[in-house]
């Protein structure tokens, strides 16, 4: 069930509304009817969030969804996909705007956190079950599954049988790069060290130190990219000075630390060290462990990513990229944290 400035959300953004016709709508829909007053607070409440606009004075006034409502909003990925990167209206450029919108609204709705939270408790009750000894293997099996899945997500080859001997057994596999190898052995590594760091707080510095760790012995610079980058698939083009990925590093480990809802802090890393682009190489990789960094140091569970398409991960990036809109990824996200519930740590195991 919609909650009622969900309900209000939907009725707008359809057209524009004065207070008298909203509440008319509303209450069409309510089990439980509201009164003006009501609604009036409702409707100041998503003012503040940024999500909707009072438009005119007195009793002309009428009330719009804000441009902030175009982050979230449902869009139909296959048939955006549809056309070639070229032929889509899309930005091609850093959106620095995206820190004020979202620092003002919710990165999920109230349905989405409590579909999260019920899974956390799910997974907190399972852990306080389980022997050590349980723990200590279902923690390996997901570094393999991560290790192995974040890999092939950035094109290795290694299966999920050549993954788990290397871990395990250090043992190389025929017909295999060196570099591919190195890659997940450092997934292993970063992962060992977010799991013993504790990381709670988000800096440019902690980017930077499990960047390093991922591109370790892989012939990738450490450093903040000064030169330009393009990201196939799509006419996006990130960042080029230095002093400004700095400065969009900063600003998003701010907005992180403001966050209080955990499953916000670990999204919110996930795409957006992405979309930043900070170095020449890793970038993906170096989101998806810092929102796992976040989701261990709270004692939540961490999202091995075994599940997830390939391609459609990257089109959920590009949809971020292109249009700023973040509704498939917070879906594929949520599918991920319900997988891992439900398939490590489980009592049923």
């Amino acid at each position: 069930m919609k909650n009622r400035k969900e309900i209000i959300v939907d009725i707008i953004k359809n057209r524009d509304i004065g207070i008298n016709n909203l509440l008319l709508d509303v209450n069409k829909i309510l089990v439980k009817k509201v009164s003006r007053i009501t609604i009036i607070r409702d409707l100041d409440n998503l003012i503040k969030q940024g999500l909707v606009i009072r438009v005119g004075k007195g009793p002309a006034v009428k009330y719009q969804i804000s441009s902030a409502f175009s982050f979230f909003k449902d869009i139909d990925v296959r048939k955006y996909f549809l056309d070639e990167s070229e032929q889509r209206k899309s930005k091609d450029v850093f959106n620095f705007d995206i820190f004020n919108v979202f620092q003002k609204n919710q990165i999920l709705n109230n349905s989405e956190k409590m579909f999260l939270a019920e899974l956390n408790s799910i997974f907190q009750k399972n852990i306080k079950s389980l022997p050590l000894e349980i723990i200590k293997k279902e923690s390996e099996r997901l570094m393999i599954e991560l290790s192995w899945k974040s890999s092939k997500i950035e094109g290795n080859t290694y299966d999920l049988l050549e993954t788990e001997f290397l871990i395990k057994e250090n043992r190389k596999a025929e017909g295999h790069t060196r570099l591919e190898a190195q890659m997940i052995l450092n997934h292993k590594d970063a992962l060992k060290f977010i799991q013993k760091k504790k990381i709670k707080k988000i800096s440019l510095e902690k980017v930077k130190e499990i960047h390093n760790i991922l591109i370790s012995e892989m012939g990738i610079s450490e450093n903040i990219r000064n030169k330009p980058v393009g990201i196939t698939g799509t006419i996006y083009k990130p960042l080029v000075e230095e002093k400004r990925i700095k400065d969009a590093l900063k600003k998003m480990s701010i907005l992180v630390n403001e966050k209080k809802n955990i499953f916000e802090k670990a999204i919110l890393l996930n795409f957006l060290i992405a979309y930043i682009q900070p170095f020449n190489d890793g970038n993906k990789r170096t989101s998806r462990l810092m929102g796992n960094a976040i989701l261990i140091a709270h004692d939540y569970c961490p999202l091995s990513f075994r599940s997830i398409d390939e391609l459609e991960y990257k089109k959920a990036l590009i949809l971020f990229y292109e249009q700023n809109n973040l509704s498939y990824f917070k879906k594929l996200f949520i599918e991920q944290y319900q997988f891992a519930v439900e398939n490590y740590f489980s009592s049923k195991i």
